[in-house]
């Protein structure tokens, strides 16, 4: 039986856009001075905002990447409001930006510790080689995400593209572990 119901916290929302058309990253240069682009070192432009506290890497071919948001909505808004920032600094863009979420981090807590050593043996598609690296590391196939297990019952989920995976990937986990008395309260 569960002691207690996994905290669970998302960290950080990847979401790729495009405009669909080129954007002169030279011309938002010198409109917008407190974004970072040094073409010699990195293609992209960095547009940071700071509420929602993210940053946008602009390109030339109208692609963007957010990175930073909390959650998928926060993510999204924060691309509309980049463009519509572009907009009013006077850069010509036609279309709204098609987004989408590419990858979604969150770290939890189990609640207690973890035998770490008996769960690479008994869940599937684990590796743990404590030599190399201290966590467990699991590949869910479903939903499909990658958790990072350390022996304190801390995790951190990757891959997930919807915020509910995250849970139901979290969940579950703590639910097998429960199953195969792993977790220590």
């Amino acid at each position: 039986m569960p002691q207690t119901k996994p905290i669970i916290s998302i960290e950080n929302v990847v979401a790729s856009a495009s405009v669909n058309q080129r954007v002169d990253l030279n011309q938002i240069t010198r409109t917008f001075t407190d974004v970072e682009y040094h073409p010699d070192q990195f293609p992209g432009l960095v547009f940071r905002l700071k509420v929602p506290k993210t940053a946008t890497l602009i390109f030339s071919s109208g692609k963007m990447v957010c990175t930073g948001a909390k959650s998928s909505d926060l993510a999204s808004k924060a691309v509309k409001m980049v463009v519509q920032k572009l907009r009013k600094g006077g850069i010509d863009i036609v279309n709204e930006a098609e987004i989408v979420i590419q990858n979604i981090v969150a770290s939890a807590s189990l609640g207690g510790n973890v035998h770490l050593e008996e769960a690479a043996r008994q869940l599937p598609r684990s590796m743990y080689e404590p030599e190399q690296f201290p966590g467990l590391i699991h590949r869910m196939s479903e939903p499909k995400t990658v958790i990072l297990l350390f022996a304190s019952g801390k995790l951190v989920c990757t891959g997930a593209k919807k915020e509910v995976e995250v849970y139901q990937a979290v969940n579950n986990l703590h639910n097998k572990l429960e199953q195969m008395q792993l977790m220590i309260y």
